[in-house]
């Protein structure tokens, strides 16, 4: 695919975030740019200034590894960055393939992959992609997430929940980290599988209906989840501090399992317990939305 334009954007904009203090470089007189020259950079990477400048307007098919190497090194790419770099190295000039094309289709979720979340009534835990779909999750993971899975504009998306809904400055305590990070994830997913279509139209989607979307997506900037903490205010049981693993399924589904806890003792392990008792009473997975303020029955997804 011609991704020219992502890869130019890209490298331009990490090239403006490093100064040449930071790089190590002596500064003479007034500089017209905030961060490092074209020509700096080709020294830093160890090529000459007429290839930088043609990788620079995006035409990056066929570079070798010790040149991506060399070139996130001069640009202080963290691990992200780096391995984002590659992503669209592999893209650029590439053509769909069979595993392209059976990524256009919506994975499934393995029997054996929904009994494992089944099997941990005590944790809050769901299935997603990395368009950031809620393919699946017990009651538990649907009691701390019931407000996307009931609202049916949301299409059971983390990112257009997000986004687009009111609710969710609310339930994330931490919401602009999240959104930001929500972004990352997409700009990382869009590199990998330049041929979800899915994908496109949810950014496309994303960037029409949220001015906050559309600049953070102009930044570049990139995000993997992998393990951290959540900062919630849910709806029934007040503020939970959650600890959250996420653990690639081994296949090439590029599905996620997303895990949820709390320490022993906690407050918050308080609250899941008051949530799963929550869960139960209201028939979770059926009329847990009547519990919510300002609901009267449950969406659909």
């Amino acid at each position: 695919m011609d991704n020219r334009d992502e890869v130019r954007a890209f490298l331009r904009s990490r090239r403006d975030k490093v100064t040449p203090e930071q790089a190590g470089l002596p500064v003479y007189g007034q500089r017209r740019v905030a961060g490092l020259r074209r020509g700096e950079v080709a020294m830093l990477a160890g090529v000459s200034v007429e290839y930088y400048t043609r990788l620079e307007r995006g035409n990056i098919r066929g570079v070798s590894d010790s040149v991506l190497d060399s070139l996130a090194r001069a640009l202080r790419l963290d691990d992200t960055e780096h391995m984002h770099l590659y992503d669209l190295a592999r893209a650029a000039g590439s053509a769909p393939n069979a595993r392209d094309r059976r990524r256009e289709d919506r994975p499934t979720v393995r029997p054996s992959v929904a009994r494992i979340i089944e099997g941990m009534p005590e944790l809050p835990a769901f299935v997603q992609n990395g368009r950031l779909d809620m393919l699946a999750a017990n009651p538990l993971g649907r009691a701390l997430y019931t407000q996307i899975f009931a609202d049916p504009t949301c299409k059971a998306n983390t990112a257009r929940f997000a986004f687009l809904s009111p609710a969710a400055r609310h339930l994330y305590r931490d919401w602009e980290r999240v959104v930001h990070a929500t972004v990352g994830a997409l700009r990382i997913e869009a590199a990998k599988n330049p041929y979800d279509r899915d994908l496109s139209n949810l950014i496309g989607e994303l960037s029409t209906r949220s001015d906050v979307f559309r600049v953070m997506w102009g930044s570049h900037d990139v995000h993997v989840f992998r393990d951290g903490a959540k900062r919630l205010h849910h709806p029934v049981v007040g503020d939970l501090e959650l600890d959250y693993e996420m653990v690639r399924l081994p296949d090439d589904s590029g599905l996620s399992m997303v895990i949820y806890s709390a320490a022993p003792g906690t407050p918050a392990a308080d609250g899941l317990k008051l949530l799963a008792s929550w869960a139960a009473t209201a028939g979770q997975g059926e009329d847990t939305d009547t519990a919510i303020p300002g609901k009267t029955r449950p969406g659909t997804t």
